[in-house]
């Protein structure tokens, strides 16, 4: 059997399923099992066994089965309206950003936000009267919110969460440290109020791109004089000093210097192999 990843929502992290023998194409809508029961979703690609367990297709969708997903879609967008609702006549400081039912309808998860931990155990029980199936609520953080909302980042183009992203990692000040930026929320936040995405899918460059530099106030030797590193500029890797003597600022091109010496030390192993050669 073949594997076809399959994302529930466009643009969402996809999941890995045996095709069952069923013949799928790229685009094609289907039917799969999951711990939460039939989900409706789209193969997004197709690979070979991986070795792995998978959970299986169900079958490929037929116009019937669109139909009752979209049924699903429209009655979770007025379910979400509902739970808000409910939520506020019990005082539950709380914000629903979407729900959705499970392909049999055996399930109802709604997403929402809160700053603190909510006891939402009589709005379950409300919701579950309502609905007559089974309820799940799940907080989530504004990264979430962000990717179900969109917007244009600061690079002008659409979010990276809500555009390519299906994995939300985590970001920590670390990225920011590393690729040397300026500690001001309005230039390292995103629309979502938390550090920037693209620190993360960027900070392996400029680990490798750092190999080779100092850090400011480290002591080097630059033209035979003793210099002060006062800023450095990793994509360029390039670094800028000053000279104890005479308070010189001199712009060292790291990947030059290093190439520099590893052709002095070639030289000398040349040189040094020449004189054990004679003797």
């Amino acid at each position: 059997m073949k594997i076809v990843n399959v994302e529930f929502k466009k643009g969402g992290k996809p999941y890995k399923f045996f095709d069952n023998n069923i013949e799928l194409e790229k685009d094609d809508n289907v039917v799969v099992n999951t711990e939460r029961g039939l989900q409706f979703g789209k193969v997004v690609s197709i690979e070979n066994d991986d070795n792995n367990d998978h959970a299986l297709v169900y079958k490929k969708a037929t116009k019937d089965d669109v139909k009752q997903n979209e049924k699903n879609i429209k009655e979770a967008s007025t379910a979400t309206t509902k739970a808000q609702e409910i939520a506020d006549e019990y005082g539950l400081d709380m914000k629903f950003i979407d729900a959705s039912f499970t392909f049999d309808r055996k399930q109802l998860v709604f997403q929402f936000l809160a700053d603190n931990r909510i006891d939402f155990r009589e709005l379950a029980k409300s919701l579950a009267a309502i609905y007559k199936t089974r309820i799940e609520l799940r907080q989530v953080g504004a990264r979430d919110k962000a990717k179900e909302i969109s917007g244009l980042g600061p690079c002008g183009r659409k979010l990276c969460c809500s555009s390519f992203l299906s994995d939300l990692d985590s970001v920590g000040i670390a990225q920011v440290k590393n690729q040397n930026l300026a500690l001001n929320p309005t230039k390292i936040n995103g629309l979502c109020g938390r550090l920037l995405c693209c620190l993360n899918y960027e900070d392996s460059l400029y680990t490798e791109y750092r190999k080779g530099l100092p850090e400011v106030g480290d002591k080097v030797k630059v033209e035979g004089k003793d210099a002060t590193v006062i800023s450095i500029d990793i994509p360029r890797q390039k670094y800028v000093v000053i000279t104890d003597e005479d308070e010189n600022k001199i712009e060292v091109d790291a990947k030059k210097e290093k190439e520099k010496n590893e052709n002095k030390n070639r030289k000398e192993f040349k040189k040094n192999d020449r004189r054990k050669g004679n003797k």
